[in-house]
């Protein structure tokens, strides 16, 4: 739940901290005080698009802060564990607005998108504007709202995954449909297969190609190299490296008793004359393996050529011939496949489409459970709203089942009669406005009751009900608050007096602007603000009898 928000230098309110607990907590105040900035904060801070409007005027930004208590809301603690923004059980929201249009948002003190300020926000708060009634005319809305009150996540989601199957099966079968007669690709697949397949593409023995290529190429000289080194080193002909170094250590061993560390140079010298040695049997290796051979040359020479041939001919380098004859191996395979693979496929797309079929009476099972549920849930709300006789209906419309839908087979319209003996209608079709805005109350009441957001927030929705009707919307939120936390701007004294806890926004001038401040009520003060509410700005003695009396009659 919302345990403290707290705003700075946002519309008119240069700083204010309010403190909630769980409950109902009611926001009242003159018209014009600042009583929605509480809800339009936390709606900046659930990812609403930023509005430089909002920053006081001459300060550089404003500055909102909410901090949530999330135990009670597994799936926000897993979000934060996930999206490594955990920080021992903390959850905590901040955002600021700047003056030139701009916005930075902030998760447990780590930067954030506001995708992801908008993802978590969502399974902590839910706001419910005195305007959202509009969104329910909407029949997409309307089939949302009955899959969230039936919980039907996991039905719908088996809709989802068959209808996606069938769709993929149905753009492969179209596609191999399209290809035609493949037969002069086939051939052109051959061929081409058939000339690489003749060479030894693979890249250790093109790296082989081109070395033996080299040697011949350069086999004169380095047969010459080879034969003047071998001489150099321990050759008949002329002084050699080996009998030089010989000499040279016989001389130093004559002195060595004159001077010990001419021993260590006998060493290295020793070692030297291993090193030549071995040198002199690889260097005679390599000159017993060099041989000039024409034919050699050609033959490589023309090997290489068509390597460097069919590369120009695909347009890869040598090295990637290889991969290229791979590919031609697996179209032309799927290619001699595609007429069985397409009179298979529509085997595998009449069975995607009864698995669907299947899903999809499920989920249109759960549906009418729900909609019996809703509906009775409803109707009963807005008998005690002050439409007694009406009629809250939830209509399953079935749709064109010729293709799998991702929504399942049916959709949803809500049905509304206002008064007994009229027919149910269409709610985006009902007239008047308090008509409307009743019976959406009751539906956000009947379907929040199960949802598992823990704060809700209602700014104004009582707006356009009075009398008794507004003070049993009082109860119903209060009851509400009984099993979440509900926060409600009003400005209806039947409804702030249901309240387990009372704010007032009030709003004065000083130094020439215009400043909200925003403070908690005692009982005395709650009483003198539902007085006002009831009695407007001259509070009687009538008035603050009544406001007494609504709270003495406030029971859980």
């Amino acid at each position: 739940m919302l345990k403290r928000l707290t705003l700075r230098d946002f519309a008119v309110v240069p700083q204010s901290e309010l403190e909630f607990g769980p409950g109902m907590t009611v926001i009242s105040g003159e018209t014009g005080a600042g009583k929605s900035l509480l809800v339009d904060a936390l709606g900046f801070l659930s990812g609403l698009r930023a509005d430089a409007g909002m920053v006081r005027h001459g300060a550089q930004r404003a500055e909102l802060h909410a901090e949530f208590d999330p135990s009670a809301v597994p799936a926000a603690l897993e979000w934060l564990r996930e999206q490594e923004f955990d920080d021992g059980g903390a959850c905590t929201l901040r955002r600021t607005l700047r003056a030139d249009g701009g916005s930075r948002a902030w998760i447990n003190g780590r930067p954030a998108t506001l995708a992801q300020l908008a993802q978590l926000a969502g399974l902590l708060v839910e706001i419910h504007g005195q305007h959202e009634h509009q969104a329910l005319l909407e029949k997409s809305s309307q089939l949302a709202l009955l899959d969230a009150f039936g919980r039907h996540e996991p039905q719908l989601a088996a809709v989802r995954e068959t209808a996606a199957d069938w769709t993929t099966l149905l753009r492969e079968r179209d596609a191999l449909s399209r290809t035609g007669d493949v037969s002069e690709r086939i051939d052109w697949l051959t061929h081409q297969l058939a000339e690489l397949e003749r060479e030894d593409l693979r890249p250790e023995a093109i790296d082989a190609l081109v070395a033996g290529h080299r040697r011949q190429a350069h086999a004169a000289g380095l047969i010459a190299a080879c034969d003047e080194a071998l001489n150099g080193l321990a050759g008949d002909d002329g002084p050699s490296l080996v009998r030089r170094l010989q000499q040279l250590r016989g001389g130093l061993s004559r002195e060595l008793a004159h001077e010990p560390r001419l021993g260590e140079v006998d060493a290295m010298l020793d070692s030297a004359a291993i090193q030549l040695d071995e040198a002199s049997l690889l260097l005679q290796r390599v000159r017993e393996e060099l041989e000039i051979d024409p034919a050699q040359f050609e033959a490589l020479d023309a090997t290489l050529a068509r390597l460097h041939e069919l590369s120009r001919k695909h347009r890869v380098a040598p090295a990637e011939l290889a991969a290229c004859q791979a590919g031609f191996a697996a179209e032309l395979e799927a290619l001699r496949d595609a007429g069985t693979r397409l009179a298979g496929l529509q085997g595998e797309i009449d069975a995607s489409a009864a698995r669907w079929r299947k899903a999809a009476d499920a989920l249109g099972q759960a549906r009418a459970d729900a909609a019996a549920r809703l509906s009775a849930a409803t109707t009963a709300l807005i008998a005690e709203l002050g439409m007694g006789g009406g009629v809250f209906e939830v209509a399953l419309e079935p749709v064109d089942a010729g293709r799998p839908d991702p929504q399942g087979g049916e959709r949803a319209e809500f049905l509304v009669s206002a008064n007994a003996g009229q027919p149910p209608r269409p709610l985006r079709r009902v007239a008047s406005g308090g008509e409307l805005s009743r019976v959406s109350l009751a539906i956000e009441v009947a379907a929040l009751g199960s949802d598992t957001v823990p704060t809700m927030v209602f700014d104004e929705v009582d707006s356009g009900i009075g009398g008794a009707v507004a003070e049993i919307v009082g109860q119903k939120l209060r009851a509400l608050g009984a099993r979440c936390q509900v926060l409600c701007v009003t400005h209806l004294p039947q409804v702030a007096a249901q309240g387990h806890a009372h704010y007032l926004v009030s709003k004065a001038d000083r130094d020439g602007q215009t400043r909200s401040a925003v403070r908690p009520l005692d009982a005395k003060e709650r009483q003198e603000e539902l007085a006002r509410m009831l009695g407007g700005v001259e509070v009687s003695k009538e008035a603050r009898a009544a406001a007494k009396r609504l709270l003495a009659s406030t029971v859980d």
